[in-house]
């Protein structure tokens, strides 16, 4: 087990690596780069953006002769370049791209991911302002997801083929075919204040004053927030794995080891969790890491959207639109980490769920 263990974790390296490179690679090629957008306010004479990226702003190089466009940047043309060259040097372009990925990979080696380029924060206090929100989504949506689907799943799989069977499996569809952003559409028009009642909050975790509040008053009021957005997000996961959970106990049921226990006099009851449950989970364990890492980030950026939640998933699409690349590549970096090794935990639950497994001589 600790070897296997110690090959995963040296594995995660060159994982880790390669995603960051690619990344790299691409934000080398991708139009309109940061120097490209503070040039661009520049030449538009937007003078509070200007102060906040180059602590100066366009009218003090105002009279100063420009050279065409001998930079290379789109919208460079006719500024001065000693402004070009400031530019270049405030976001760190001023050095050979190998360079720069090298010290990047240092830094976050470190943990430390520099300082949001449109942002007066560090990146790592702005990535733990935004978590909570992220964690309360994904945390809450994947533990009820799975504390419904999977009790609810054996329980078709048992009566496969009934009137139960039949009437929640067209509900469970029906919640996957229909979109989460619509159902959050849906659920604001009807409980928020859209059209009907106003029963639920629309913006944030918290109420106005929320510190104020007694304990079990903050309590109620932290879930009375996550009511909607939690509803919204888990109808597609609740579908997908109780669906799954129901074939992989069919599966399991119609197997002969399952006779042979029946055989033997055992109940269904003692069958179903002593022998088929423990099989049959594999499966459900398997799938939990991209289900979790999905409901983390890239489930949540629409919910987060439509119920104004600041979460990190809505700070992702912001980074990636205003190429605030130490934000992109730090959020990057920290979900790919936190990816490998919820996957090295999933395979250590195997052993968990059927302790015959042996890890010491599998292949990696």
């Amino acid at each position: 087990m600790g070897a296997y263990i110690l090959r995963r974790l040296l594995l995660m390296i060159p994982t880790v690596l390669g995603i960051m490179a690619i990344s790299f690679l691409i934000t080398q090629f991708a139009p309109g780069g940061p120097v490209e957008q503070a040039l661009a306010n520049l030449s538009g004479q937007n003078n509070s953006i200007a102060e906040r990226i180059t602590g100066s702003s366009a009218g003090d190089f105002a009279g100063q002769p420009g050279q065409g466009n001998e930079s290379g940047y789109r919208g460079s043309q006719g500024l001065p370049p000693e402004l070009v060259e400031r530019i270049e040097r405030q976001f760190g372009f001023d050095k050979p791209p190998l360079e720069r990925f090298v010290n990047m990979l240092w830094n976050y080696l470190r943990f430390d991911f520099g300082e949001s380029y449109y942002r007066d924060i560090s990146v790592i206090d702005l990535i733990l302002e935004k978590m909570p929100v992220s964690i309360s989504l994904g945390l809450w949506m994947t533990l009820i997801a799975y504390g419904i689907s999977i009790p609810l799943g054996i329980k078709k799989a048992v009566s496969d083929g009934s009137r139960f069977d039949v009437w929640t499996s067209t509900i469970v569809i029906i919640g996957y075919a229909i979109p989460g952003f619509l159902i959050g559409i849906m659920l604001i028009v009807l409980f928020a204040g859209g059209s009907f009642w106003s029963i639920f909050p629309l913006r944030g975790l918290t109420s106005p004053g929320w510190e104020s509040f007694p304990w079990w008053r903050q309590v109620l009021d932290y879930f009375w927030h996550l009511v909607l957005p939690i509803i919204a997000m888990g109808l597609g996961a609740f579908a997908t794995t109780t669906l799954l959970t129901k074939n992989s106990f069919i599966d399991e049921i119609g197997k002969q080891y399952v006779t042979t226990a029946r055989a033997k006099g055992l109940t269904e009851r003692q069958v179903l969790y002593g022998h088929v449950f423990r099989n049959a989970m594999m499966l459900i364990i398997a799938s939990f890491p991209a289900a979790f890492i999905g409901a983390f980030f890239s489930g949540s950026l629409l919910i987060e959207t439509i119920f104004s939640l600041d979460g990190l998933g809505l700070l992702g699409l912001q980074s990636v639109t205003t190429r605030d690349y130490p934000v992109v590549f730090a959020t990057l970096y920290i979900f790919s980490l936190l990816g490998l090794v919820i996957s090295l935990i999933s395979d250590l639950a195997y052993m968990w769920v059927d302790p015959r497994l042996d890890f010491e001589s599998r292949e990696v």
